[in-house]
């Protein structure tokens, strides 16, 4: 058997009458014995097990249940234990009874092609009767409460009324809160009108600076005066002009002294020294140099 450089290659057949040797041998799953390509099938070398896989099934005359028969064991054994153990006869019924459309006149026995569940009522109907108004369909079922302790409650309102307290403090609420809304929206309104004034007084203080600083110093009797040439005007510009004109020729040569000017916030007086303008402001204007 094989040759030389593989001794054992290939395998005889079980078959008495052939014992042909095969290099490709088959192994019979029933009876484990190897054949050759002819008698490889179960009726070809007769197998001893051809049964021994196989699921045989018997349905109970009593219970319409299905009973597994076991290919080693004797199938009236298996029945007494399925009788002792397993039978219920009141199954019987439920088991072979057809389902039914429960439309009103509909004989139409129910089955996985022609089955339609109601989407609204939830109920298996055939195909005729599938739509809401062919089988008066109820509507879709309310939601039942999960908290008995509102059930308990309402029953009890309805058993015993009493003033509608509910309605009453419902109303206090929305009353204050339409209270407190109310009184929000016009402190806001307050704000933003007051911010929109001091804006727009800002602007035309701005705008008007230097008319209002002249009218001011002319209505108070203030005279400027030239700290260089003596000379006096009716306001700051005025003498800032004059100054800008006339004296900073002489200050471009060389050797004259620069003079800077610097004017109150309040009521625009110029000042040469720093030191009196201060003392000016915490003496006429109470110490404050904002204008």
């Amino acid at each position: 058997m094989g040759t030389p450089e593989f001794p054992n290659l290939g395998k005889h057949c079980s078959v008495s009458d052939c014992k042909l040797i095969d290099f490709l041998p088959f192994t019979c799953d029933r009876c484990n014995q190897v054949y050759c390509l002819e008698h490889r099938s179960y009726i070809k070398h007769n197998c001893t097990k051809p049964n021994k896989h196989d699921v045989t099934v018997v349905i109970c005359p009593l219970c319409a249940k299905g009973v597994r028969l076991i290919p080693d064991q004797d199938p009236n054994i298996t029945w007494e234990n399925h009788v002792n153990t397993e039978c219920d006869p009141s199954n019987y019924e439920k088991a072979t009874k057809k389902k039914k459309c429960p439309a009103p006149g509909c004989r139409e026995v129910l089955v996985f092609s022609n089955t339609i569940k109601c989407r609204d009522c939830m109920i298996d109907h055939c195909l005729k009767h599938r739509f809401g108004p062919a089988h008066k369909c109820p509507g879709p079922k309310k939601l039942e409460t999960s908290f008995s302790f509102m059930s308990l409650v309402n029953r009890n309102r309805k058993e015993e009324p009493k003033p509608n307290l509910a309605s009453a403090s419902s109303s206090k609420w929305t009353t204050g809160l339409f209270n407190v809304a109310s009184s929000i929206m016009a402190s806001a309104e307050a704000g933003i009108s007051k911010l929109s004034g001091e804006t727009n007084q800002s602007q035309q203080t701005t705008r008007n600076g230097m008319g209002q600083s002249s009218g001011s110093g002319n209505r108070n009797g203030l005279v400027e005066q030239c700290p260089q040439c003596g000379a006096k005007f009716s306001s700051v510009t005025t003498l800032v002009d004059h100054v800008q004109k006339v004296h900073e020729r002489s200050g471009n040569r060389p050797g004259a002294k620069k003079v800077t000017i610097d004017a109150c916030p309040k009521c625009s007086r110029g000042f040469v020294d720093p030191v009196a303008l201060v003392e000016h402001v915490e003496r006429d204007h109470g110490g404050s140099s904002r204008a």
